[in-house]
C-alpha cells in the first residue's frame, strides 16, 4: 500500500487538530467530572450510645447501602479505594423503642465529617432489634501465647494476670455459655528475661456485649536454667504385710534442671521417690522401678540413677 505523504503545512495542521482533539476530550472528561452524581456503596455501621438497661441484637447485616451525593471525582475514587467507609448510629432511642430510622440522623452523619461525599438515604433505612434481658458476669481470663525462650531460658514461675477476671455485660442467654474470654495471642521470640507487658482482649464478635477492662497486666517470669543432682531416698509402698525390706541402694541420684534464682534452695527436700512392693506380691517383679511423686514446679527431670532399685525381704 502507497504511504500518503503528507506536506509541511498539512503535518502542522494535523498536528494542531489531534492536540486540539485531545484537549477537547480532556476537557470534557474534565467538565463531566465535576458534576454532582448520586451513587451508591456500601458502609459498615458502628453503634454508639447502647442503652444501658436493655440488652440488644440486631436483625439485619452490619451493613448497609448508602446512596451518596458528590462529583464524579468522588464518586472515581469512592470506587477505586474499593474499602467501606464506617458510619456512626445513634441507638439513644432504643430505651424506648425496638428500631432506628437512619434517615432521621442524616444530618449528624453528615456532620460527622467521616467521609466527604453527602449522603442521601440509605437501605434498608430503618434497623430492627431484638432484645433480652441484660446480665453481667465475670469469666477468667484465658492468655494465648507463643513464646519461643532462648537456649537455656524457660518460664521459671506462675504466669501473673492482673486482672484475672473480665467482666462482661450483655444477654443473659448469651453470656451464660462463655466460660472464658481470651486475650489476644502474645507472640515472642528468642526471649531472656522476665516478660512485663499489657495484653488486649479478643474483640466482642457482638455489638450488644460489652467487656471490662480491655486489657490486661502480664508478667511471665522468665530465668537461665541449669543442671543440679541430689541423693533422694527412696519410699517403699504398698507394704501391706509389713515385711522387713531392705532396698540397695537406698538413695536414687537425681539430674534435674532447675533455675539459677533457685538454684542454692532446691535439695531432697523438694522431691520424693518410691518404689512399689505390690508389684512383686502381685507381679513377681525382681526388681522394683523408681518413680518421683514429688518434683518442684518448673523443674525438668533429666536422669535418675539407677531407675530400679533391688530389694532384700525378710519374712
Amino acid at each position: 500500500m502507497a504511504l500518503i505523504k503528507l506536506s509541511t503545512t498539512e503535518r502542522r495542521r494535523f498536528s494542531a487538530f489531534f492536540t486540539c482533539l485531545v484537549l477537547a476530550v480532556f476537557a470534557w472528561i474534565f467538565t463531566a467530572l465535576s458534576n454532582s452524581y448520586n451513587f451508591t456503596v456500601k458502609e459498615v455501621l458502628s453503634y454508639k450510645n447502647t442503652p444501658q438497661k436493655r440488652a440488644f441484637h440486631s436483625l439485619q447485616p452490619d451493613t448497609v447501602n448508602a446512596t451518596m451525593q458528590g462529583t464524579g471525582w468522588q464518586m472515581f475514587f469512592s470506587k477505586m479505594k474499593n474499602e467501606n467507609k464506617v458510619i456512626g448510629v445513634d441507638l439513644r432511642t432504643l430505651d424506648n423503642k425496638d428500631f432506628v430510622v437512619l434517615s432521621s440522623q442524616l444530618k449528624q452523619i453528615n456532620d460527622s465529617k467521616e467521609f466527604d461525599e453527602q449522603v442521601v438515604s440509605f437501605s434498608p433505612d430503618t434497623l430492627y432489634f431484638d432484645f433480652s434481658d441484660r446480665a453481667v458476669k465475670k469469666v477468667p481470663v484465658r492468655l494465648l501465647t507463643g513464646i519461643k525462650y532462648q537456649h537455656q531460658f524457660a518460664q521459671s514461675n506462675d504466669i501473673s494476670v492482673s486482672p484475672s477476671y473480665v467482666t462482661l455485660n450483655g444477654p443473659g442467654n448469651v453470656i451464660d455459655k462463655i466460660k472464658t474470654w481470651n486475650t489476644d495471642s502474645l507472640i515472642l521470640d528468642s526471649v531472656n528475661e522476665t516478660i512485663k507487658t499489657r495484653v488486649d482482649f479478643q474483640p466482642v464478635k457482638e455489638g450488644n456485649i460489652s467487656i471490662y477492662p480491655k486489657s490486661v497486666q502480664v508478667v511471665i517470669p522468665v530465668d537461665e536454667f541449669t543442671e543440679k543432682t541430689v541423693l533422694i531416698p527412696v519410699k517403699l509402698l504398698n507394704n501391706h504385710n509389713y515385711y522387713k525390706v531392705k532396698l540397695f541402694p537406698q538413695k536414687v541420684k537425681v539430674t534435674f534442671t532447675t533455675s539459677l534464682s533457685r538454684y542454692a534452695e532446691m535439695d531432697e527436700d523438694f522431691f520424693e521417690a518410691s518404689a512399689d512392693l505390690s508389684l512383686w506380691q502381685d507381679n513377681g517383679y525382681n526388681t522394683l522401678p523408681v518413680k518421683l511423686t514429688r518434683v518442684p514446679a518448673y523443674c525438668k527431670i533429666t536422669k535418675i540413677e539407677p531407675q530400679n532399685v533391688d530389694f532384700i525381704i525378710r519374712k
